[in-house]
């Protein structure tokens, strides 16, 4: 399965009330998280500490808690892609890529910025709506380092310092 392609088209609905403030967007959930039937599932992915500790606020486990820490801090989560063809969670590998439609979330929320979960989710968003989003609804997008288990270059400390700025 990790060395062939799959067409994949995104599971899950994004998460976000009309108060959400701040949007963060991935690429296309993984292997894990698919199996795990939510956003950032894979147990060495490091999203959910960042966050946690962002907030102060205790890990959360299930499905439920995490949904309700992400409207709780005015947070909205979805990712740039709907569907494409990609080898096993690989993002270096993503081709036919087409995108979510990412304007319901701004036209339905009170979105001020976009943060960009890694420098995958940064370029497809780049490529699929350029600076339009940030013209038409005023959310200034931003790319942070990735919570990936793939970037070991980054520690757990350095991410929480790096993503807390955008959250001030």
């Amino acid at each position: 399965m990790e060395n062939r392609f799959e067409k994949i088209t995104h599971p899950f609905a994004p998460i976000f009330k009309r108060d959400s403030q701040i949007l963060i967007l991935g690429s296309l959930p993984s292997v894990k998280s698919r199996e795990n039937e939510f956003y950032y599932g894979h147990p060495r992915n490091r999203f959910w500490r960042v966050l946690a500790k962002i907030f102060a606020e205790e890990i959360p486990c299930t499905i439920q808690e995490k949904s309700e820490f992400l409207l709780r801090n005015k947070i909205a989560l979805w990712d740039v892609i709907h569907s494409c063809k990609i080898r096993g969670s690989s993002d270096s590998s993503i081709k036919n890529a087409v995108p979510n439609r990412i304007e319901e979330i701004l036209c339905a929320a009170k979105i001020r910025k976009i943060i960009l979960n890694g420098g995958a989710a940064f370029s497809l968003y780049k490529k699929f709506f350029g600076g339009t989003l940030e013209q038409k609804y005023g959310a200034k997008a931003i790319r942070l380092p990735s919570t990936s288990p793939a970037n070991a270059a980054c520690s757990l400390e350095t991410l929480v310092e790096i993503w807390r700025k955008e959250f001030d």
